[in-house]
């Protein structure tokens, strides 16, 4: 099958139909300069994008879905707008209803899709988490937004002790079910006591239901913030969100009859950004591994045999594809390539290139935001450049009052904020007006993320505000230190903090994971030789970025600390150095 051609054709009846929506403009360079949403009060994503193409293009492919043991199915816009309709349907007669808070647990099953977008039929306020979760995180998301009732995988079996377990002291959750049973893997396996099978009630709903007024600044969605530093935020978008998620689609270079694939659990707000909604407004269905475990040859083997045209994953599994061998693979089926999440680093943009010709466009942008900057297509990104603002905000660098920096200095990555509320950005921080208020200066919501504009216009990332390492006077982000230690051929992976220094204020510390080959030899070193390493990592720096960030402390560890999302506790580190 020639998927581009053939879905193209399919797809055609819904071309251009998403810019009913969004008005957008291009430079003479052709790079997208204007970015302006018309969105109906009575939007809604569900109703409004899914129902009306499945209406238009019917047999149109929605999601190409893929399991680790090879079940698999391609669902059209049709099949997710009638499933969504079951899904609705027995939501209802379970109880939920518009503005009840629903978790949904549930991996990469296919399951997410019907029972995401059969609860924005229904104006039930969704609350997607990762299957990592245990009681603890159970019993703070529960009572922390009242929810009532939940949707979990039965893949992992303990996902649902884990909830029941976290909801003993609350009782909050009167409706529960168990998805996936159906599925070859979890044969023999039952609902557990409490829980309802939702893939075989699914099958007794009507496919029809009937639209749920609503208005398009109502609560849709609630994304808790991985908690680097603290406690997870509880991150409250409407239903205009999706709309703005569309200019994410626009970054990633979709096309109509196209199969974009993003790496990502849906427990994460990335999720948001490259399954759920730009991606398939533009007639670019997405493609859903669901796996376990990260294997770079699969993910490979995967693009070359379904044509994947468009793919976005962090700096980190562009690294392993490297080391995996990309000239084992044939993934002249890729057309663009993006990446977000952390920066990434330009010895991987620059051997990505080299070895297949293709340059990773990077992004950046939050779970409270959409994209606010990227090199977007037909422009010229510079390697390690998170590019420059996207025409949707108003930007800028700001100091600690708030007011913006001057080039070349670094400054808070910062959105400025128009009455009544700046759209595309989350609503407040749930429950939470101290949070809310805390992250808003001099009229500018303040992302906590610091960067330097070059001359050319360019953002460059520099770390978290809270990160940055004061010692001896400089200001040292941890980014650019971890960025040259990567490059190391014995550092797997690392983190840079700050270390109490009675003369500096702070030192310098790089905390490194080696890789197994030199992990294995550490462990016969003798001091001296561990003391050579040391050496060798702190010169490596100082060759390769300015001297006075080099590592004063190097410490070897066995693996980082990570939130359950995987992103770097450096607070953690920073505690026990204290």
């Amino acid at each position: 099958m020639d998927y581009k051609k053939d879905y193209k054709k399919l797809a055609k009846p819904l071309d251009g139909l998403w810019k009913k929506y969004v008005e957008v403009g291009y430079g003479d360079d052709g790079v997208l300069n204007k970015f302006v949403p018309t969105i109906p009060d009575s939007f809604n994503f569900a109703y409004d994008i899914i129902d009306e193409y499945a209406a238009i293009a019917p047999n149109a492919r929605c999601i190409e879905w893929l399991s680790e043991k090879q079940e698999k199915h391609t669902y059209s816009f049709k099949e997710i707008s009638l499933l969504s309709n079951q899904a609705a349907n027995l939501f209802k007669s379970h109880g939920i209803k518009k503005g009840d808070m629903v978790i949904l647990v549930l991996k990469r099953n296919q399951q997410f899709w019907i029972a995401f977008y059969g609860l924005m039929k229904l104006g039930a306020i969704i609350i997607p988490a990762t299957h990592m979760l245990t009681a603890h995180d159970f019993e703070y998301r529960i009572k922390s937004a009242t929810v009532t009732a939940a949707v979990v995988s039965a893949d992992n079996p303990e996902i649902a002790s884990f909830l029941n377990e976290g909801d003993k002291q609350t009782n909050l959750v009167k409706t529960r079910f168990v998805a996936n049973l159906s599925a070859p893997r979890n044969i023999g396996q039952t609902a557990p006591d409490g829980f309802l099978d939702f893939d075989t009630l699914l099958k007794t709903q009507p496919d029809t239901f009937t639209r749920v007024p609503s208005d398009s600044h109502e609560n849709m969605i609630i994304y808790f913030s991985s908690g680097t530093t603290g406690y997870p935020k509880m991150v409250l978008h409407n239903h205009r969100y999706p709309v703005w998620h569309f200019i994410t689609a626009l970054w990633h270079n979709c096309s109509l009859g196209g199969l974009h694939f993003t790496i990502a659990d849906t427990g994460w707000g990335k999720a948001a950004w490259g399954k759920l909604f730009g991606q398939q407004a533009m007639g670019s269905a997405v493609f859903v591994y669901d796996y376990d475990k990260f294997v770079p040859h699969d993910i490979l083997t995967l693009i070359a045999d379904y044509k994947i045209t468009t793919f976005c994953a962090p700096p980190t599994m562009y690294r392993f594809f490297i080391k995996e061998g990309l000239e084992k693979y044939d993934i002249s089926c890729l057309e663009y390539l993006n990446t977000a999440g952390e920066a990434i680093n330009e010895i991987v943009f620059t051997t990505f290139y080299e070895k297949t010709g293709m340059k990773i466009m990077e992004g950046f942008g939050q779970t409270e935001t959409v994209l606010a900057l990227a090199n977007f297509p037909g422009s010229i990104p510079k390697p390690g450049s998170m590019g420059k603002p996207a025409p949707l905000y108003d930007l800028a660098l700001t100091d600690d009052e708030g007011n913006p920096v001057s080039t070349g200095d670094i400054g808070v990555i910062s959105i400025k904020l128009h009455s009544p509320d700046t759209e595309g950005m989350f609503t407040q921080y749930y429950r939470d007006p101290e949070k809310t208020a805390a992250c808003q200066l001099n009229g500018y919501y303040r992302t906590g993320d610091l960067a330097y504009k070059d001359e050319d216009g360019y953002y460059w990332f520099v770390g978290r505000d809270d990160d940055i390492i004061k010692s001896s006077g400089y200001r040292i982000g941890p980014f650019e230190v971890e960025s040259v230690i990567m490059t190391h051929e014995a550092v797997l992976e690392c983190a840079v903090t700050g270390a109490p220094d009675p003369v500096r204020g702070s030192a310098v510390k790089a905390t490194v994971v080696l890789t197994k080959e030199y992990a294995e030899q550490y462990a016969g070193y003798s001091d001296e030789q561990k003391a050579e390493l040391v050496k060798e990592i702190q010169t490596h720096v100082k060759k390769n970025t300015a001297p006075y960030k080099y590592p004063r402390i190097v410490e070897f560890v066995a693996e980082l600390p990570k939130t359950i999302s995987g992103k770097i506790r450096r607070v953690d580190i920073r505690k026990g150095d204290e």
